[in-house]
């Protein structure tokens, strides 16, 4: 056996337990949901001048979680709009990114899907944070609450992006029944978690997830979670209340939750969601699935892994439609 197959073993291995029982995951969570459910949208759109003759471009506003505005692109193909409601795909973003300019979503456009691309809130785009906090945090955003999981950055994230979903389905424009999440790195986490989350999504495309078995990426990861270890470095007595927080937005914990097909791309080389973790993630999966391996890439999504999102998603609507 050669080092390729002895490492893709390895990972196959990957069976961390949880930290946090099915039970107690399963009442917090269905607890938020029904609050939330209750709390209205208050969507607005403002279609944005645009070079691109062929895309609407509408820029949409959702209340997410706390009252924040939470701002993103609903972009629309005009000829396609003649025809039927638009499958969409809800593109969540990676740590620190933003939404950026419509330009980036055009290989989705040219497929014919409508696409609602979501800042993340506070990190790099136009969507700011009313997160209430009790008390300080150390650089980035992902140690703001960490000691309380209902002050929590993660929360508040992971709730905007349930949102976004509801969001658009309450496009006219949208076919409810074909909606996909997709997204790398802090995005490709929020996918996973909106497909655990959100039982109106159809599929998931989840490249070089994070928030996948979180103690292992607080203790090796060179990403976010460092963040959270260096807080821990400066407020050693509080990894309890950590580790508590953690147990209730790891995918390890929520994976028996996701019963959609689900792509995940994973880089054997990177150092910021580590295989180990995402492996732990998708060997607990038990849903129509695929892992694509990429031996020597590192925290990047390729082109070619781009398409084969792509193909997945239009593969998986095309299968739900032929099914009665």
């Amino acid at each position: 056996m050669g080092w390729f197959e002895t490492r893709k073993q390895e990972l196959m291995q990957q069976n961390p337990e949880r930290t946090i029982s099915i039970q107690q995951i399963d009442e917090y969570w269905n607890s938020i949901l029904q609050k939330q459910s209750l709390i209205p949208l208050l969507v607005s759109r403002e279609t944005q001048n645009s070079p691109y003759s062929t895309v609407r471009v509408d820029k949409l506003t959702f209340q997410g979680f706390d009252e924040t505005p939470v701002h993103s692109w609903l972009l629309l193909p005009r000829q396609e709009l003649e025809v039927n409601p638009l499958p969409c795909v809800i593109v969540y973003q990676g740590y620190m990114g933003d939404r950026g300019l419509p330009d980036r979503y055009a290989p989705w456009l040219l497929r014919g899907f409508a696409v609602l691309a979501v800042d993340a809130r506070g990190q790099g785009g136009q969507t700011g944070s009313c997160l209430p906090l009790s008390e300080g945090w150390v650089k980035g955003w992902v140690t703001q609450g960490i000691c309380h999981i209902d002050e929590s950055y993660y929360k508040a994230i992971i709730l905007d992006a349930v949102r976004a979903i509801d969001a658009a389905a309450a496009q006219p424009e949208i076919d409810k029944s074909h909606l996909a999440a997709v997204g790398g790195s802090q995005g490709g986490g929020l996918a996973l978690l909106t497909a655990a989350l959100h039982p109106q999504l159809g599929v998931c495309v989840a490249d070089i997830p994070n928030m996948c078995h979180l103690e292992y990426g607080l203790m090796h990861s060179t990403g976010s979670l460092s963040e959270i270890a260096a807080y821990l470095k400066r407020y050693p007595e509080r990894l309890p209340a950590i580790r508590q927080t953690l147990a209730h937005v790891d995918l390890l914990n929520l994976v028996h939750r996701i019963s959609i097909p689900v792509m995940i791309s994973v880089g054997w080389k990177d150092a910021i969601c580590l295989p180990e973790t995402i492996y732990a993630l998708y060997n607990r999966l038990d849903a129509p699935k695929q892992l694509i391996d990429y031996p020597f890439s590192g925290h990047e999504v390729s082109e070619h892994q781009h398409s084969l999102g792509m193909d997945f998603v239009t593969a998986t609507f095309r299968n739900q439609a032929k099914t009665p």
